[in-house]
């Protein structure tokens, strides 16, 4: 999506720096995640309110990233989906390979448009394609060797087919976004959004 394009030349924000902050905490988000166009997507960690009151967590790829919110697809059968619909609100925190930046983002959910699902299935592996559609308790449940049988059989299927049955999408809407960095030098350092009715609030918090 447009949205998560991000000037070459933009200035990118320091959050250790002593610079008012972006009034827009999705200016600086599209300075931290990469396009949408970009095949390697970010693997973020899911946080839902699971059925019996506690917290569950479990990684995803974060599909696509604009104003509206963050992106991610899932089997409409899976845990997180029935968690979802029983309490719409989540969080997805992003990790950054060398632990130099993180980012917090808590808000909630809603199906997200039917078009993107397909835009997001094009973008996965085919590994990811077919696991989308051979993923199942059932298969789970299997000696190793008839699993190995299974997916063997479906891949040299002739074009696997998109998208599965049961993917759907959703977007997180953000009422709060919390952005970490570290320091060679002096302590980590966060910088909160949160959502107001006149825009966004900032603050600096400890690290």
């Amino acid at each position: 999506m447009s949205g998560s394009v991000v000037d070459p030349g933009m200035h990118l924000f320091d959050l250790h720096a002593d610079d008012v902050p972006p009034a827009d905490p999705f200016a600086l988000a599209r300075q931290w995640l990469p396009g949408d166009d970009e095949p390697d997507r970010p693997r973020v960690t899911l946080s839902t309110i699971g059925e019996d009151g506690y917290p569950d967590a479990r990684t995803v790829l974060l599909s696509a990233f604009d104003d509206t919110g963050f992106a991610f697809h899932t089997a409409a059968t899976s845990r997180k989906v029935a968690e979802l619909a029983a309490a719409p609100r989540a969080a997805l925190t992003v990790l950054w390979p060398d632990h130099q930046r993180q980012l917090v983002v808590r808000g909630d959910v809603v199906p997200d448009a039917p078009g993107s699902a397909v835009t997001a299935w094009r973008a996965r592996t085919a590994y990811l394609r077919q696991l989308a559609w051979l993923n199942t308790d059932e298969l789970a449940g299997l000696p190793l060797d008839e699993r190995r049988a299974r997916w063997a059989a479906f891949t040299t299927r002739p074009g696997l087919p998109s998208p599965a049955d049961s993917w759907t999408g959703y977007r997180l809407q953000p009422r709060e976004l919390t952005f970490w960095a570290a320091h060679p030098d002096t302590a980590s350092r966060r910088l909160q959004y949160v959502r107001a009715d006149d825009g966004w609030r900032t603050a600096h918090l400890a690290g």
